[in-house]
């Protein structure tokens, strides 16, 4: 266990999952882990839960993490369960939302969710230093985001937390410096980072001066999609249509389409429960009677009804991690009795993601543009984050700039241990911002 008394920490605030890092007594960066019943684990789930208990209206029990995901799954109506948070952070529109009664600004959820996840770091994150390293994203997700007033909101939940000295990290250049120290020499770095909602790219200059690594930050540019978007897909081609999606409905002597929107939900597994709470539910369970496939629609109002949706989710992410390492794979999703079985071939699925790679591809072409430099020009290219292993993502990469410049590895850990090591450079400045 790293001893935290002195230097600084580094703190990956993810869409998906959060990753802390720390300077240990041996000079290297030592993840921070949270025991499970399953085994420690390094990756947090970036989710919180709410719930009143029965014996105690006017109380609330707050969970954090995989406890969250394990509370709402036994009570989803009665849990109020909120994840991907990080998406509001810049949104002007998002002021606040009510919680069993109480009022919860973006500041009050992001401290929330941090003193849960240091109660259950099991002595880990005990005694915290001054300095924190912080990762941010390049570009904020949503319309219009104000990265200013996530700047701020941010600030005042880690003050909270204890720090009095929060620097700011763009992720990937944190990303970026975790590799960039095995570099000889100087070099012009591109860095992908993908999340869960967002994929930032950033281009820095690195050289080797007076026995100290320097950067020089070239261009950036984000998009607002990532892995996130890859799993909706694999939803909305294998699964929506073995629940009713594309198939119709009788009224008097019309023959009308079931409506898209009972399956836009599925875009995230924590909406459905909205769903089965919700007015359209009702007209769902009539549509049992005037179906032309009634049995698809049984198969929704099962799936609602018991909340299979994380299960669901499950079986996509097993899905998408066996299509990364072979050219084919059978996606499975057994619950109660609904049963869906298909094979995909990996091709199909890269189809199915078109969209969102040619996005991907546009931002790349973005901070290329905005460096002044071509594709030859970027020495080496850096990929981290979950959907980094999607083999069309890196395909992408080496058919722009050659499979030999690209380099990946711990793709989910990067970020937190480049912050935890920026947090040992002289001039922490140069690599660094604060809050407005």
């Amino acid at each position: 266990m790293p001893s935290l008394d002195n230097g600084a920490i580094g703190i990956d605030f993810g869409t998906t999952n959060t990753v802390i890092s720390a300077i240990g007594d041996d000079g290297a960066a030592h993840l921070i882990s949270f025991p499970t019943d399953g085994g420690d684990i390094v990756a947090f789930r970036s989710a919180l839960s709410f719930h009143a208990p029965p014996e105690d209206p006017n109380g609330r029990v707050v969970e954090a993490g995989p406890w969250a995901i394990e509370a709402y799954v036994e009570e989803p109506l009665e849990t109020r369960f909120i994840q991907s948070f990080k998406s509001y952070a810049a949104s002007p529109l998002f002021q606040d939302t009510r919680i069993l009664g109480r009022r919860y600004c973006f500041e009050d959820l992001l401290s929330t969710f941090l003193l849960r996840l240091r109660a259950h770091a099991g002595g880990g994150l005990e005694r915290l230093p001054t300095t924190a390293i912080v990762g941010r994203p390049v570009n904020f997700a949503g319309a219009r985001p104000d990265p200013i007033l996530a700047m701020e909101r941010y600030q005042t939940a880690f003050t909270r937390l204890g720090f009095s000295d929060v620097r700011y990290v763009h992720e990937p250049v944190a990303a970026a410096f975790f590799f960039a120290r095995r570099l000889k020499g100087e070099a012009t770095v591109l860095v992908g980072d993908f999340g869960g909602g967002t994929s930032d790219f950033s281009i820095v200059r690195f050289r080797h001066y007076g026995g100290q690594l320097q950067s020089t930050p070239l261009a950036n540019a984000g998009v607002g999609v990532a892995g996130d978007a890859f799993d909706y897909r694999i939803i909305d081609h294998l699964v929506s249509p073995e629940l009713g999606r594309g198939s119709s409905y009788k009224a008097f002597d019309n023959v009308l389409p079931i409506p898209n929107r009972y399956y836009t939900a599925f875009a995230r597994w924590e909406q459905l429960a909205l769903l089965r709470a919700s007015r359209d539910m009702r007209d769902i369970r009539g549509l049992l009677r005037t179906a032309l496939e009634p049995r698809k629609i049984a198969r929704l109002v099962e799936i609602l009804d018991d909340n299979h949706g994380y299960r669901l989710y499950q079986s996509v992410s097993r899905l998408k991690e066996t299509l990364s390492e072979s050219p084919s794979a059978m996606f499975t999703f057994e619950a109660g009795s609904v049963h869906i079985e298909k094979s995909v071939e990996r091709a199909e699925f890269e189809s199915w993601i078109t969209p969102e790679l040619t996005a991907i591809e546009k931002a790349v072409d973005e901070a290329l543009g905005r460096a002044s430099l071509a594709p030859e020009a970027i020495d080496r290219v850096f990929l981290t984050g979950g959907s980094s292993f999607v083999p069309a993502v890196r395909r992408l990469f080496a058919r722009r700039f050659g499979e030999v410049k690209l380099e990946s590895g711990a793709e989910l850990v990067s970020i937190a241990t480049g912050l935890a090591y920026l947090g040992l450079e002289p001039d922490l400045e140069a690599w660094s911002e604060r809050a407005p």
